[in-house]
């Protein structure tokens, strides 16, 4: 029992001393000095061998210019111990004073002292950082690693040169330290994008760029090479990247994976040349199936997308052709998803595509597999408007595979088919179940649905204008865009001034873009933003009109002031971050 007490009593001890010193932090973080010094010393009394608080007395007396009591206080641990970073406060304390000749002579005695002990260094080295003496603290560092080859203070020296805007040495210094310790690899990327940009004339790029090639030539080291393709994939040169990526792979020959990767990224940046030649690559290089099938369905997803509608019947018959060697069963229900999805929405062809799929399903398919041709089912039911069949494959998926992440997309679509539909009331009641869904992107589709129904539902009573425009986006999600581009017109004509006429516009932009018709999308755009500048869009619009300008257009300069506008008027925007960092990037900014 009495030992239960003792614990209970050492517990309230530390407990209401930990309180006392977030109370005295408080007060000096808030500029309460006086009360700051009070607290402190109550601190200091109980605990005078505790560093922390002698420098914060030192640090709250020369805040209140009380610079004889801070030297007092410093001399008398001088006298006790041969601490040096004491010496850097004394000279730091006259250094406030005005006698920069005393204080020159402590700092020098206190980088003398490391010879003597180097295990000083770092307490030394802080203290000279946190008075933004840089020059003195990279001394110290460097002093300590030639006096002690097992430390290593890189990180702090590139610290240190970042903040001095060294940014060669500051490279330098991270790169010394990830091939001491390789772990570091990733904390430096994240450094390092700090200082970078897309572009490759970047002063920052191009010295980075020297230090890494300088290394391979020296120490071709795996290490390297994964470091220069990060900065090749930063500056989006992904056919670079992939000539090191090659080079990484050839020297550990086991995974594909980071080049299926790096396909990926440039598939998702429109570069469809180097992607077409990683997954060529792939194929050459893998012996594995799976792998081999993801790399064919990906080169027929690039030539769909870039391809005219006659040119639809060879990449049919390739499709063929891969079942043909293959063949149609549970291994290759990925492909089977994807032709079947070519042959609805490219070839106009569903009835054929759900036959072909139907067959899918009788094979021996896991529940998820069994989902994923169901949910495209439903896709090429909605397609043809044959809706309550295709609630039918949805509602099933949600019954199979509950609170799953396929689940919440076939509640989605349940919510899509209901608004297709003109079931308004029913799709809003599902859509604000899956704004709390556990997938981030699910979730915001269903809050801008769940938004369009309930702004647009209650201005007229027989729903014509939203009637109009889910069937327009019915044509866009049938890749029928002249048609959904005309029936948003008939919008706009007919329903000026109301509510659906901002998001009429909007989609009209987007399906404009789609079929290349860019001076009509700048339009819509512009209009949006002339017109509409305090609703919901008008972040949408400015982004869009900026990429626009920027990746369609090659006006850049006309980019910039929209993405300005993102960032000093819609802080609060889902673009906000990529605003910031094209702008920036556009306006030649050394720093993301």
């Amino acid at each position: 029992m009495k030992q239960f007490l003792l614990i209970i009593f050492l517990f309230s001890c530390a407990f209401g001393f930990s309180q006392n010193d977030q109370l005295a932090d408080n007060y000096f973080k808030r500029g309460e000095f006086e009360k700051a010094l009070i607290s402190y010393q109550k601190l200091y009394e109980k605990n005078k061998g505790n560093y922390k608080y002698v420098y914060k007395l030192v640090e709250t007396h020369q805040q209140l210019e009380q610079y004889d009591e801070a030297q007092i206080l410093l001399l008398q641990h001088i006298a006790k111990s041969n601490n040096p970073s004491l010496l850097v406060e004394l000279g730091y304390n006259y250094q406030l004073k005005g006698n920069t000749e005393i204080s020159q002579t402590y700092y020098t005695d206190a980088i003398i002292a490391i010879d003597e002990n180097p295990a000083f260094t770092y307490s030394v080295a802080k203290r000279f950082q946190d008075h933004s003496l840089l020059e003195k603290a990279i001394i110290v560092y460097k002093k300590g690693m030639v006096l002690n080859v097992k430390q290593n203070y890189n990180v702090q020296l590139a610290r240190i040169y970042g903040e001095l805007g060294n940014i060669e040495q500051m490279f330098s210094n991270y790169i010394d330290y990830i091939e001491s310790k390789p772990t570091f690899l990733n904390n430096g990327k994240r450094a390092f994008s700090d200082f970078i940009s897309e572009s490759s004339d970047n002063e920052n790029n191009v010295s980075l760029r020297k230090l890494l090639l300088k290394k391979i030539q020296a120490q071709p080291d795996e290490i390297w090479y994964d470091m220069l393709s990060w900065l090749y994939i930063q500056e989006k040169a992904y056919n670079k990247a992939f000539i090191q990526e090659k080079a990484l792979y050839r020297r550990n020959p086991e995974s594909l994976t980071r080049i299926t990767d790096l396909a990926l990224t440039a598939i998702n940046e429109k570069d469809y040349d180097t992607a077409n030649s990683i997954f060529n690559y792939i194929l050459e290089n893998s012996q594995d199936i799976e792998t081999k099938l993801v790399a064919h369905q990906y080169l027929l997803d690039i030539e769909t997308t870039n391809a005219s509608k006659k040119e639809f019947k060879d990449i049919q018959d390739k499709y063929l052709a891969l079942f043909e060697q293959y063949g149609t069963y549970e291994q290759t229900i990925a492909l089977q998803i994807a032709y079947g999805d070519f042959l609805a929405f490219n070839l106009h062809d569903p009835k054929a595509a759900s036959t072909f799929l139907k067959k899918s399903l009788k094979l021996e398919l896991s529940l998820f597999q069994e989902a994923t041709v169901k949910l495209k089912l439903g896709d090429i039911l909605v397609f043809q408007e044959k809706f309550n069949e295709a609630l039918i494959y949805y509602s099933q998926i949600q019954a199979n595979l509950k609170n799953s992440t396929i689940s919440q997309q076939a509640r989605y679509k349940v919510a899509k088919t209901s608004y297709y539909k003109g079931d308004f009331e029913w799709a809003e009641s599902q859509l604000k179940i899956l704004k709390s869904s556990t997938s981030q992107l699910i979730a915001n589709d269903a809050l801008d649905l769940k938004l369009l129904i309930s702004d647009n539902i209650e201005e007229d009573s027989l729903h014509t204008s939203l009637r109009l425009y889910s069937k327009a986006d019915l044509f866009a999600f049938q890749n029928k865009n002249e048609e959904a581009i005309s029936l948003l017109g008939k919008i706009l004509t007919e329903h000026k001034g109301e509510t659906i006429e901002d998001q009429a516009l909007f989609m009209q932009a987007k399906l404009f873009e789609d079929t290349k018709q860019y001076d009509k999308a700048v339009a819509n755009y512009e209009y949006i933003i002339a017109n509409y500048r305090d609703e919901i869009l008008a972040d949408d619009a400015h982004f869009y009109l900026a990429q626009l300008y920027q990746t369609q257009l090659g006006e850049p300069e006309k980019a910039k002031p929209l993405y300005e506008t993102i960032i000093f008027n819609h802080e609060d925007s889902i673009y906000f971050i990529e605003a910031r960092r094209r702008f920036r990037m556009l306006r030649g900014d050394a720093i993301n």
